[in-house]
């Protein structure tokens, strides 16, 4: 056995339930079908284990037992109880940080510190919802003499999370927490190709004392499991991260049943580097937000607008950064590790053969004896002089970025806005005038100033515009999301 089989093993022994089981109404149990699927190891490209194929059968199981959760149990505990189970919840995960890390390693090929980053991010998302579940209050309005009005924010009933592959954890955080600190009952859908810290956290999640049925986890395909709870008549809200054409697919399908999505779809996000910019405050910025998790970010910053005055100066030094890259296996924790699958690769390298009439500025390296059947691209950065360009407007979800030269502030603005994307952009400048006015002018869900990310910012409404999506998660904003207002009305004379 292999050193890395052995790494496989050790951790899969950990897990307190099989993986090819969904958990439905507190309960692990094969899926109705019996039927799994494989899950790869992205560094290895060889199989890890087996999940369940769940089916609109399960799915029907997981929302009938949700449904009963919700009227039984979860809505009528108090606001302050839930935030306590929550907030126990966080508590476990800091105390399985390493074990978490490891799956997410395995399962989607995130080098270990960029996992175990997730796994602490998923620990803050239950710690700040968990203390903000007694903390959403109503409204009383001022309305005619003889009347009291007031709102009352109620949970949904049970809502419907379809999770991608790339950040598992920080995903089911910021959306099942905000929603279970509603009131609200969950059935979740991870991705078919990383879902083992989703079972993971479910797991961590009865430990906890979740009541059975609050949260229910169905691994399968999209076209099976996530097609089935988009359209099952029982949901009543659904929150989908995703492709846009699948986040168009579920929202059509949760129109006919007249409920609401919430959609954070693809990005093509730009960094915007003014002359008179901190270079060296910038640098780490402007690569890392581009190449984390291979590039496998729906806010990855693809795009850095570069002044042309400050070309000679600032390329020569992002080459410098592309060259130091390391890439290799996720637990050898590197700079990037793998994609997530072959399909994945096949992808990524059908957009770089796009750019052959490119400038390529610089490339990573890959380590020696990295398994020849994982899923590596090396990190790439290219000289765009058209915006226009495929590689400047399409979303390749892969470690390439495109310096894009401009000569004016408005000229900055034009590209930043000219893709039909509209997630996140950064500022670099020291002009406060300038900050302020980009601040506005920008398309963007979030605009940050003189740093990207704001580290992950649990508190920080996320979300896009355009075909980036609506909706915002993150911060108070996802509890309002994850709730219907009521408008009450007393007539008292």
């Amino acid at each position: 056995m292999s050193s890395t089989q052995h790494n496989e093993a050790a951790v899969l022994a950990q897990l307190g339930f099989n993986p090819a089981h969904c958990l439905i109404d507190g309960q692990w149990s094969p899926p109705v079908s019996g039927e799994t699927l494989p899950l790869y190891n992205p560094s290895t490209g060889q199989r890890l284990t087996s999940i369940a194929r769940g089916t609109a059968v399960d799915i029907d199981r997981a929302v009938n037992a949700a449904t009963h959760a919700f009227e039984s149990v979860w809505a009528r505990t108090p606001a302050f109880e839930r935030g306590r189970i929550i907030t126990d919840i966080g508590r476990r995960v800091l105390d399985h940080i390493e074990h978490l890390a490891l799956l997410e390693s395995l399962d989607v090929g995130k080098p270990l510190a960029q996992a175990r980053a997730d796994a602490v991010a998923l620990a803050r998302y239950c710690e700040f919802y968990g203390g903000a579940a007694d903390k959403v209050h109503g409204d009383t309005i001022p309305y005619l003499d003889g009347y009291t009005v007031y709102g009352i924010r109620e949970p949904h009933g049970v809502t419907g999370h379809i999770v991608p592959w790339n950040y598992p954890m920080q995903i089911i955080g910021r959306s099942v927490g905000a929603a279970l600190a509603m009131g609200n009952t969950c059935v979740l859908k991870p991705a078919e190709d990383a879902c083992l810290t989703a079972l993971a956290f479910a797991d961590i999640c009865l430990a906890a004392g979740l009541p059975d049925g609050v949260l229910n986890v169905v691994p399968g395909t999209g076209a099976e499991a996530g097609a089935a709870l988009s359209q099952h008549a029982g949901i009543q809200h659904i929150s989908f991260t995703g492709s846009v054409p699948t986040g168009a697919a579920v929202q059509a399908a949760a129109a006919k049943n007249v409920v609401p999505v919430t959609l954070e779809l693809g990005g093509k996000s730009p960094q915007l580097v003014f002359e008179d910019a901190d270079i060296e405050s910038a640098l780490p910025f402007l690569v890392n937000a581009g190449i984390q998790n291979a590039g496998q970010t729906c806010s990855a910053s693809s795009r850095l607008l570069v002044q042309r005055s400050l070309l000679n100066t600032l390329v020569p030094q992002l080459a410098e950064r592309y060259r130091q890259l390391r890439v290799g296996p996720a637990l050898d924790d590197l700079s990037v590790g793998p994609l997530i699958s072959a399909n994945q690769k096949s992808r990524v390298e059908r957009f770089l053969k796009e750019a052959d009439d490119l400038e390529c500025l610089a490339r990573g390296q890959c380590v020696d004896n990295v398994p020849t059947d994982g899923f590596y691209v090396v990190p790439a950065l290219y000289l765009c002089e058209d915006p226009s360009h495929t590689l400047a407007q399409a979303e390749v979800f892969g470690p390439v970025q495109v310096v894009i030269p401009f000569d004016t502030e408005q000229d900055a603005i034009d590209i930043a806005n000219g893709t039909e994307y509209g997630l996140v952009a950064a500022v670099w400048t020291q002009n406060g005038s300038r900050q302020m006015r980009l601040a506005r002018d920008l398309k963007a869900g979030q605009v940050f100033v003189n740093n990207y990310g704001a580290g992950g910012g649990v508190e920080l409404p996320f979300g896009g515009v355009g075909k980036s999506g609506h909706g915002r998660e993150k911060g108070f904003e996802a509890l309002y999301g994850f709730s219907q207002l009521k408008t009450v009305a007393v007539k008292y004379s």
